[in-house]
């Protein structure tokens, strides 16, 4: 099994587990998409260890992070991670964000504005997606078949058997982490939070979608879809692209994976951040 060491960060009330590591004089902190934590990072990680700082951890309720009974609303996701960068990075920092992680970095740019050099999205859903417009019956139908999960996973045959999807892209001693830490009824219960969370926070985010990031962003879209999605995808690949067109610096890209990239594409998703590391800071960065 991977060995990593972490520490425990207290924000708003809450402990979350943060494992940090990399050198040199830039940050990057990690934002897990739902039901994964810092483990989903493993790949990319070392492709960046001489380039940079690097900060992953546990939201809430997951991994080695404090339990929470709440049910939390993305607006609380975002707010940890505001108070997680401010307690732990000093500067400046490149925002990474995979799947619903992308929700929360979004509503999180809104209070870190001038201290993100660039902000990278990977396979996000934008709330204008037409798969959040019956998003309410999906989340029915989706809980209840992770609440059997839930008690099903005690049984470790049938929890690998519920985290086929990762086994099948991640590093082994990454695998064997998730299994032990997030495929475990805690962690099913908190994924059932989050997917209510989501739920919650999509009317909101339509009628009042949250600041658009000023700092540079590429949004990376999974071009391989799950069997029997594609017309989905396809749609969702077009609202991405949509509201990458929004933004002052924005940029959109396919890129040959399934959802996963950071486990499918490692090498891609390590050269776009390096692209911001790389970047000179501009003026307003400078004075700010």
């Amino acid at each position: 099994m991977r060995q990593a060491e972490g520490r425990t960060v207290q924000v708003n009330g809450r402990s979350v587990y943060v494992e940090e590591s990399g050198s040199g004089p830039d940050w990057v902190v990690f934002e897990a998409g739902q039901g994964l934590g810092r483990t989903c990072w493993d790949s990319v990680l070392p492709l960046l260890a001489g380039r940079a700082r690097l900060v992953a951890y546990d939201r809430a309720g997951f991994g080695r992070s404090g339990r929470t009974t709440a049910q939390l609303g993305i607006d609380d996701l975002a707010a940890d991670l505001v108070a997680l960068v401010e307690a732990v990075v000093p500067g400046r920092c490149v925002l990474v964000a995979h799947s619903m992680g992308g929700l929360v970095a979004r509503r999180a740019v809104e209070s870190l504005g001038p201290r993100l050099r660039g902000l990278v999205l990977l396979d996000p859903t934008p709330e204008t997606a037409p798969a959040y417009d019956t998003f309410d019956q999906t989340v029915g139908r989706v809980d209840r078949a992770m609440g059997v999960s839930q008690a099903l996973v005690r049984f470790r045959p049938l929890a690998r058997m519920a985290s086929g999807h990762v086994r099948r892209v991640f590093p082994a001693d990454t695998y064997a982490t998730m299994l032990a830490e997030d495929f475990v009824p805690d962690g099913i219960a908190q994924t059932r939070k989050e997917l209510k969370a989501v739920a919650a926070a999509v009317p909101q985010f339509r009628s009042e979608p949250p600041g658009l990031p000023e700092c540079p962003t590429v949004l990376l879209s999974a071009t391989r879809p799950a069997k029997g999605r594609e017309q989905q995808h396809a749609a969702l690949a077009e609202h991405q692209r949509r509201w990458v067109e929004t933004l002052p610096d924005g940029r959109f890209e396919a890129v040959d994976s399934g959802h996963f990239l950071q486990a499918e594409q490692p090498a891609i998703v390590a050269d776009r951040i390096g692209h911001y590391l790389d970047r000179a800071p501009d003026r307003h960065a400078r004075s700010a």
